[in-house]
């Protein structure tokens, strides 16, 4: 798990993952990589946002995706400040057994990061 400010490298996450744990029982690893983008969900233009995260809640969402089923690894890190176009907002990183569960539980835990963990403040040019 890394809930620090400094954004970690994705081939070291799956290397220190690959290294311990359950490698058996692992068939999957999937990576959600959020990024800035220039307009916002309604197309009004973005010149950027600031993003801010709680991270204790991060924390804790992290503990229970690791319980979800057939999950095996997870792991999350959120950028936070003023970012613009192109910056990185989140890596999240699930391994598990089946591609079914791994797609799940992805798309569980960005959906809770967005509205539990971060609060986004668009910039408008």
């Amino acid at each position: 798990m890394d809930t620090s400010h400094t954004k970690p490298s994705l081939d070291a996450w799956l290397r220190e993952i690959k290294s311990v744990g359950d490698i058996a029982g692992t068939g999957m690893y999937l990576v959600h990589n959020g990024v800035v983008r220039g307009t916002s969900r309604d197309g009004r233009p973005v010149s950027g946002m600031i993003l801010s995260v709680d991270r204790m809640r991060l924390a804790e969402l992290l503990e229970s995706a690791r319980l979800m089923e057939g999950v095996t690894h997870v792991r999350a890190w959120v950028n936070e400040g003023e970012l613009t176009i192109g910056d990185d907002i989140m890596y999240v990183l699930v391994a598990g057994d089946i591609r079914d569960h791994v797609f799940d539980a992805l798309g569980a835990l960005v959906r809770m990061i967005k509205t539990e963990v971060v609060a986004e403040e668009e910039l408008r040019p």
